[in-house]
């Protein structure tokens, strides 16, 4: 039986793919989630645990000391803030708190985007990136799509292709939003996975462009995703729309201490993160490629490959989670094609047994010159 796993939309169903498998969900390695390997900060643990007796006093509904931080740390005002119940949330205020007709997409890119702007009513048009271009869409294009649509998502990075938008386009595109009317909304929930000096954001210039709303997470970088946490930054106008529709208390106590306890985890946290990440992107993408499939160039913590012909996202994606390894199969994105698979960069034991595994799995099924590339990747792996 093949077939995906994502019956929910999203990686990371280690119950579905549990009951699918005859396995214990904890049992999995888990590449279909990107999710910070190092794991939450130690403080962030500490605090939690010192913090689970307020589990019997209601959370602070307006988020104060949380957003206090953010302000300090962002250099923004308290008033620009909304702090979600993870991303997803803020991304659902967005859309309840300003009411767009029509939503627009590019694609390929986060499901949510789409399914959440059906689910309150508004009609979803898109345009389609290019595999050339590492499925970015042409600026002109985005340009036209936003002539037509009263809000538009961007991904920066992007999910599933990881990549950025140049800087200077970003600013073409923040303007070409205020001429139109249109609010751009730029998910930059992988942002904090790429070194500070290849960041392109317009967070540092937020009220320079005053159609813009940035989302971040907390969850992804800070490992912290079952706590939910996450935030969006904007004019204040925006803000109130957004906090006029969200439910009192939908961001627990436990999430507010964790989160308080993530921004003051310091430097080196941040700095192993982001080192270890783009040295265990660079071995993971030479070990795919040792194997034949074909990589997106990405900057994030995750990589979407093409599995070698004749292979599908959902034939691999039910070899490996036979043998306790889960993908994200990207063949349902728009604009990909079913031998599109997303992989999560993981820790360097994690990631050399992904590889050694699916080496099998190719071997096993009859994949050509597996045994050179085996060899070739045991003979590059690092002491």
């Amino acid at each position: 039986m093949t077939g995906y796993i994502e019956v929910f939309g999203h990686g990371g169903d280690v119950e579905t793919a549990a009951s699918r498998f005859g396995r214990e969900a904890a049992d999995f390695l888990d590449f279909s989630a990107n999710i910070n390997p190092l794991g939450p900060p130690r403080g962030v643990l500490e605090a939690i645990q010192q913090g689970l007796q307020s589990v019997i006093r209601y959370p602070d509904p307006a988020h104060r000391g949380f957003k206090a931080l953010l302000s300090e740390r962002l250099g923004v005002m308290q008033e620009q803030i909304s702090v979600g119940n993870g991303a997803a949330e803020s991304m659902a205020l967005i859309l309840l708190g300003l009411a767009p007709r029509k939503v627009g997409t590019v694609e390929p890119g986060f499901s949510e985007y789409r399914s959440l702007a059906r689910q309150f009513g508004a009609e979803v048009v898109h345009t389609e990136g290019r595999e050339e271009l590492a499925w970015r869409a042409e600026p002109e294009d985005i340009e036209q799509l936003m002539e037509k649509v009263d809000l538009l998502f961007l991904g920066q990075p992007n999910n599933p292709n990881g990549v950025q938008y140049p800087l200077e386009v970003l600013q073409r595109l923040a303007r070409k939003a205020e001429e139109t009317g249109t609010v751009l909304v730029i998910d930059e929930a992988f942002m904090d996975f790429i070194p500070v000096d290849r960041r392109q954001s317009l967070a540092a210039q937020l009220n320079d462009y005053p159609n813009v709303i940035i989302i971040r997470s907390m969850t992804k970088f800070y490992a912290i995703p079952g706590l939910r946490l996450g935030y969006a930054l904007g004019r204040a106008e925006y803000i109130q729309a957004m906090t006029k529709k969200q439910v009192t208390w939908s961001v627990n106590g436990l999430a507010l201490m964790a989160g308080e306890a993530c921004l003051r985890s310091g430097e080196r946290y941040e700095q192993e993160t982001i080192s270890q990440i783009t040295r265990e992107r660079g071995h993971l993408i030479e070990g795919l490629k040792a194997y034949g499939c074909a990589v997106t160039p990405g900057e994030a913590n995750f990589i979407l490959a093409r599995v070698p012909d004749p292979w599908t996202a959902a034939a691999m994606q039910e070899e490996l989670g036979r043998r306790g390894i889960l993908i994200r199969s990207c063949a349902m994105y728009p604009g990909l094609d079913k031998g599109h698979v997303r992989f999560a960069v993981k820790d360097a034991d994690a990631n050399a047994t992904l590889l050694e595994v699916l080496g099998s799995v190719l071997e096993t099924r009859g994949y050509p010159n597996v045994d050179q590339t085996k060899d070739e990747e045991q003979g590059g792996k690092r002491q």
